[in-house]
C-alpha cells in the first residue's frame, strides 16, 4: 500500500533569507569591491524601496482605528541611483516628512513598505511569465488549432493568477533592499527626461563602520 505525498505550495511564499541588517550592503561592497557598478546597483535597490515606502506613507489616511494605508493611485515614482522622482500633487513639506518617516520605519523593521502592488517589477514579471508559458504551450501541445487556443488561454490565465505573488517576491528579494545606507539630501521640483513635472528626492549614501 502506497502513501500519498502532498506538498503545501503556500509554504513557498514563506521562504525568507537571513534577516536584513544595517551594514549588509556595506559588507557586500567590501567583499566585491572589484565589481564595477555594484554600488550603483545596491543604491538603486535601496532607493527603489524608499520610493515605495514614501508612497505608502503619503497614502496613509486617518481612520477610526488609527492610520490606514490605502494605495493612492494619484501618486507614482521612478527610481534612479541618485534618488527618485515623485509624481502627483504633494506638498514639499509633507513629502520631506514622508521620506524621513519611511526611512525611520523601514530601518526599524517595517520591511513590507518596500513592496508596492503598482511597481513596474510586477508588470515585467507578468510579461516574462506569460511569454514563457505561452511559448511552452505552443511547443508542448499538439499543433491542433483548438488545443493551441485552449492552451494559450490557460497559460494566460495562469500567468495572470501567479504573477502578483511572483512580482512581490521579485520586489522583496531582487529589486528592492532596506534603505539602511540612504540619507536625505534635498527635495526640489523638476521635470523628468520625458518632460513630466515631479519632485526629485536626492539621496546620499553613507557607509556603516
Amino acid at each position: 500500500m502506497t502513501e500519498s505525498v502532498s506538498f503545501d505550495f503556500s509554504k513557498l511564499w514563506d521562504f525568507a533569507p537571513a534577516t536584513p541588517y544595517p551594514h549588509q550592503d556595506t559588507d557586500l561592497l567590501q567583499q566585491f569591491f572589484f565589481l564595477p557598478g555594484l554600488r550603483e546597483i545596491l543604491m538603486l535597490r535601496q532607493v527603489h524601496a524608499l520610493e515605495h515606502g514614501t508612497v505608502w506613507v503619503l497614502s496613509e489616511t486617518e481612520g477610526t482605528q488609527g492610520k490606514q494605508s490605502q494605495d493612492n493611485q494619484a501618486l507614482g515614482g521612478l527610481s534612479t541611483d541618485q534618488g527618485f522622482y515623485l509624481y502627483g500633487e504633494v506638498n514639499p513639506v509633507d513629502l520631506r516628512r514622508a521620506v524621513q518617516m519611511a526611512l525611520k520605519r523601514m530601518q526599524g523593521g517595517e520591511w513590507d513598505l518596500a513592496v508596492h502592488p503598482r511597481c513596474g517589477t510586477n508588470v515585467s514579471v507578468m510579461m516574462m511569465v506569460g511569454a514563457g508559458m505561452m511559448l511552452g504551450t505552443y511547443f508542448l501541445l499538439p499543433r491542433n488549432p483548438i488545443e493551441q487556443v485552449l492552451g494559450l488561454g490557460l497559460a494566460s490565465l495562469t500567468a495572470v493568477h501567479i504573477s502578483p505573488d511572483l512580482g512581490r517576491l521579485a520586489q522583496k528579494y531582487l529589486t528592492t533592499a532596506i534603505p539602511f545606507n540612504l540619507t536625505l539630501q534635498e527635495i526640489f521640483p523638476t521635470m523628468d527626461m520625458w518632460g513630466r513635472e515631479a519632485h526629485f528626492v536626492r539621496l546620499g549614501w553613507q557607509e556603516w563602520v
